[in-house]
């Protein structure tokens, strides 16, 4: 078996990847805008240009494994972005055949966020867990889902869609999967930014946030003001982590984890976010289960928890 395996982080926003070596050590890394271009193929040309770069500097020519891929809806049966509701391209997209072509190496693809747990059990906050839910807080909301050990893919490769449970079926915001009320439309990054914007329109309250062109705000603006105390923006953090909050005590019902793992960059907010979540997690949480479930936040950097776990994908390719 040759000696790396590339792992690709497909993001709604950024694409990660690294060389990756068979202890799990990150030999090189690097990024592009996964939304930079108009067409897959451009996007997959700019990927192959990038990563090729790292390979040469790094002398791994003709030593890679495989390519392991965790991407927004991604189908491992299939290898079949099927719906990728974060992504500029019209989908179904054939990624991993189209990687493979264009790299001359077989691939894999999984959902990210199932990558992401698989990354966390192997070298982060999940090692020796059989039972965990990895949620990550990014352009969207995604989970991973383990059960004795395994990912839990479902019949067709897509379960664990926990971003995409329905929060609010009442007048819920519109998710980008089409439907309303979304978990994903009120935690992930685009949605605390959706709910300053709302916040700012309904509330005649004075706050930093309106000194910021109110169509660009970001999550990291809110942040930025609620380090200052800022009502507002502190509101806004408690209102998102009531909602997951409650999500996840809901998810325990179904799969009792030992704890969930939360990743992504709303984890940066630290306890602005964590304290709205545990507290309502701990109200909502049913009495057979009170003081079983940790929470625990990612041990990995941004990226990597995702990146190693799609670079396993490639050690399950064997050579002819």
């Amino acid at each position: 078996m040759k000696p790396y395996v590339i792992g690709i982080d497909m993001g709604g926003t950024n694409t990660a990847f690294g060389i990756v070596d068979a202890r799990g050590t990150v030999i090189a890394s690097s990024s592009i805008k996964t939304g930079k271009h108009s067409k897959i193929e451009d996007y997959i040309d700019e990927l192959y240009t990038e990563i090729s770069r790292i390979i040469v500097a790094n002398d791994a020519e003709g030593k890679i494994n495989g390519i392991g891929i965790g991407a927004p809806n991604a189908n491992y049966f299939t290898g079949v972005i099927e719906d990728g509701v974060n992504l500029p391209w019209p989908t179904p997209i054939p990624l991993a055949d189209l990687i493979s072509k264009k790299f001359g190496i077989p691939c894999l693809i999984t959902n990210d966020a199932n990558a992401a747990a698989i990354g966390e059990m192997t070298y982060g906050a999940a090692r020796g867990l059989k039972d965990f839910i990895m949620i990550t807080l990014g352009t969207g909301v995604g989970s991973g889902i383990v059960v004795n050990g395994q990912m839990v893919y479902g019949h067709d490769g897509f379960a664990g869609e926990l971003g995409h449970v329905i929060m609010k079926r009442n007048n819920g915001r519109v998710c980008g999967c089409g439907r309303t009320g979304c978990l994903e439309a009120y935690c992930s990054a685009t949605g605390v930014a959706r709910t300053a914007r709302e916040f700012l329109e309904i509330r005649d309250e004075d706050s930093l946030l309106r000194e910021y062109d109110i169509e660009n705000i970001t999550s990291k603006d809110v942040y930025d003001c609620a380090v200052k105390g800022d009502k507002l923006a502190l509101d806004i953090f408690n209102y998102t982590g009531t909602i997951l909050g409650e999500a996840l005590a809901d998810f325990v019902t179904f799969s009792s984890p030992e704890a969930f793992v939360i990743f992504g960059g709303l984890t940066k907010s630290g306890d602005y976010i964590m304290n709205p979540i545990r507290e309502a997690f701990d109200k909502n949480i049913m009495k057979v289960f009170k003081g079983k479930v940790k929470i625990l936040i990612s041990e990995l950097k941004e990226s990597d928890a995702a990146v190693l776990g799609a670079s396993a994908l490639g050690w399950e390719i064997k050579e002819d």
